[in-house]
């Protein structure tokens, strides 16, 4: 078994700003080399989350808006009365979404459905420059 590492870096606007990545998670995989295993990816930080989703226009607008129902911007936290930083509806919705995402391969192609993507939610509610934690495990 061979575990390696990789970093994808870039900026991102904030307030639920939805980046697709998988062609650089499938690059990475592609430069380890592996034909069999498991690609992890992980965003440190509390205000990140990764998942899938059918990567289009009009989900993208849905999922935004779920996301503002679930937990909108306009309420109290009590995140925000303590440090006034203005972001307490980042933090419950990054935890509700999780800060990492597992994508068997075989045949060192990711076993992804037809209309699945990965992506990288921001949901900070400032412009931020992210790092995410491409873990690649196999053979």
């Amino acid at each position: 078994m061979v575990v390696g590492t990789q970093y994808l870096n870039f900026p991102t606007k904030g307030n639920a700003d939805i980046v697709d990545i998988t062609k650089e998670v499938s690059d990475a995989l592609s430069k380890s080399k592996l034909t069999h295993g498991i690609v992890a990816v992980f965003v440190p930080g509390a205000t990140g989350a990764v998942t899938t989703i059918e990567y289009e226009s009009g989900l993208v607008s849905d999922f935004k808006a779920m996301l503002e129902r679930i937990a909108p911007q306009g309420i109290e936290y009590m995140h925000n009365l303590k440090w006034g930083d203005g972001n307490g509806h980042s933090h419950v919705r990054a935890s509700l979404l999780g800060p990492s995402l597992s994508v068997p391969f075989v045949g060192g192609s990711m076993m992804l459905g037809t209309w699945q993507q990965i992506i990288f939610i921001d949901l900070d509610n400032r412009p931020r420059n992210r790092k995410l934690i491409v873990q690649i495990v196999g053979e």
